[in-house]
């Protein structure tokens, strides 16, 4: 930690005078109808962008001009009082640094992979736009994982280095004699490790003189396993585009980011939604990225955090914001807080008035996949459907198809489809690494087929259903487990709920809940407790949608990115597991 003290941005944080900034003079390629700054159409294809040298030193050429205020670009804390303050100069100067790291002491070329294992650290920062400067395949991952998770993501990625903390280093060498590929192994500690390289060491002793690689918009950039909700995760990969697409005019009106605002998302670092907004959102924007170690979800923290600290905007899971709800807060009056947004599940109408009614701000969402970055999402200063995932973020067209690719009218479920004929847009993956087939059955016509069921209204408005492989078909009705799921969670009994369809001899498949209790309900009868959650339901919803079969456990099976298994615990009730 005592390197990082040595490039701290001794400034303080404050209101910067200045709004949104010209876009990077490259981005410049159409002038856009009144007096935006011109910036790239939502729909222009580049033929080449490389975010470090485009924006990073971008915003490092404004703040050596002067032309930005004293903002730093990354501002790092923990709970034990340490503090990083990075400006975009300091974040340029260290990004090439790294760039050279894993060229020059890992021998690593444009087109490798790197595994990417670390919490919420800011190394992890110097490792994504490290690899970018020089065009290496970054492969994040969460530190939740274990030793089979890694070999398995090391074999398939067939990565070439690694780079990991002390705690699960043990866990890497314990695999990897069975991962012929790993050639280089990095390690962020304050101790050394035997067959370890010292990144932080390295940086230290490494040049800042680093010529970026003049990359194409669609050369690979990232690889992200998706969530394995279904079975093995599968390799989203990602071209230069999933960051150019921050660019575009339409993106930048979902979050409305100023250099003035601090940004904080949430959002594990190994998923792609950290990449997303706590890098190419925010500093296309040239906003402050605000980080706190937070290495386990807790409300108090991330409420004294947010009261602490100048936040303006924040971005995290619904879970979060559902924890902290829970809590007996005395206040929730944030005093520089503007706007709230969360994504990666289902969020709850009365979720939201809650957190409006608590905050006084407004709770937005967004919806996306590993596959798709941020696919839709109520934009800021946009009507608010409450339950509704919002509207399609340009240059993606959604629509809501059928099981040909045949668009259907509004009000009717369906898949959620982003088109991809004539033209595949900027931001979808190219394809899932090395799986041809994969890649080709999330085709239906024209569309993407991102899986997941929805409906559309007339004015464009999204309702998420659920995973087309989770719809339950009872009795003739076609039943989504959020429907059930969100019911349930009305109930203060109810902590967390899984709904899967059971085997019924009658009906040939049952609505079944699987319920994890509040504290206070643990003690209360069983049978009694399960007639009272189903006339709940049924006083909420459509009767036909209750649950006639549920099951309390103490639990819910979950993969390492904290989605619940639907799926094994379907397989359960068929005997299939």
């Amino acid at each position: 930690m005592q390197w990082l003290m040595k490039f701290r941005v001794l400034w303080g944080i404050h209101k910067s005078c200045h709004g949104f900034l010209p876009a990077p003079r490259h981005l410049r390629c159409q002038f856009l109808s009144g007096a935006e700054a011109p910036r790239w159409n939502d729909h222009d294809t580049p033929e080449e962008f490389n975010f470090a040298s485009g924006v990073l030193d971008y915003w490092t050429q404004m703040e050596k001009e002067g032309k930005r205020g004293p903002n730093p670009a990354l501002w790092w804390v923990n709970d034990q009082g340490d503090e990083v303050k990075w400006s975009f100069r300091e974040m340029t100067d260290l990004t090439r640094r790294a760039a050279n790291v894993f060229t020059q002491t890992g021998g690593l070329r444009q087109g490798d992979h790197l595994a990417l294992i670390l919490p919420r650290v800011p190394e992890w920062w110097l490792v994504t736009v490290g690899c970018i400067r020089t065009g290496i395949v970054f492969t994040p991952g969460t530190t939740l994982m274990k030793a089979k998770d890694i070999l398995y993501r090391l074999q398939v990625s067939k990565a070439k280095g690694i780079i990991t903390t002390d705690t699960l280093a043990p866990e890497v060498d314990s695999v990897a004699s069975e991962c012929p590929a790993l050639k280089i192994k990095f390690l962020v500690s304050d101790h050394s490790r035997e067959g370890w390289l010292d990144f932080r060491s390295l940086i230290k002793s490494a040049s800042s003189d680093h010529t970026c690689v003049k990359s194409k918009t669609m050369d690979p950039m990232a690889i992200f396993f998706t969530s394995g909700t279904s079975g093995l995760p599968k390799m989203a990969k990602h071209n230069q585009g999933l960051a150019l697409r921050s660019s575009f005019p339409s993106c930048r009106k979902l979050l409305q980011l100023k250099t003035s605002d601090v940004f904080w998302c949430l959002s594990d670092p190994g998923w792609i939604l950290a990449v997303l907004a706590s890098m190419f959102e925010a500093w296309t924007a040239g906003s402050t990225v605000f980080i706190h170690h937070l290495p386990r979800f807790d409300p108090n923290v991330i409420v004294q955090t947010l009261s602490k600290y100048p936040i303006t905007q924040c971005l995290a899971a619904p879970s979060v914001f559902r924890m902290i709800l829970q809590q007996d807060f005395t206040s929730l009056r944030f005093p520089t807080l503007e706007h709230t947004c969360a994504g990666g599940e289902a969020l709850l109408p009365e979720e939201q008035e809650q957190w409006r009614r608590q905050t006084g701000v407004l709770l937005y969402q967004v919806y996306g996949q590993s596959e798709t970055g941020i696919t839709c999402g109520i934009l800021r200063g946009m009507k608010i459907k409450p339950g509704s995932m919002g509207k399609a973020i340009p240059p993606f067209d959604v629509q809501i198809i059928d099981d040909k690719g045949d668009v259907l009218p509004p009000n009717t479920e369906g898949n959620i489809g982003i088109r991809i004929k004539p033209t595949k847009p900027i931001g979808l993956f190219m394809c899932y690494q090395d799986d041809p087939v994969k890649t080709a059955e999330t085709e239906c016509g024209d569309f993407y087929n991102t899986g997941d069921r929805a409906t559309m209204d007339a004015e464009g408005y999204i309702w998420f259903l659920g995973r087309s492989d989770d719809v339950i078909n009872a009795s003739g009705y076609r039943i989504g487990p959020t429907e059930v799921e969100n019911a349930l969670a009305e109930h203060p009994a109810v902590a967390e709920s899984a709904v899967v369809s059971s085997p019924d001899p009658i009906r040939g498949e049952v609505v079944k809940a699987f319920v994890v209790l509040t504290p206070q309900f643990l003690s209360r009868d069983r049978d009694q407790l399960t007639k009272e959650l189903q006339e709940h339901v049924k006083s909420v919803t459509a009767p036909y949608k209750y649950p006639r079969k549920v099951e309390f456990v103490p639990e819910l099976p979950k993969t390492i990115t904290g989605k619940i298994k639907r799926n094994e615990l379907r397989k359960k009730e068929f005997g299939q597991l």
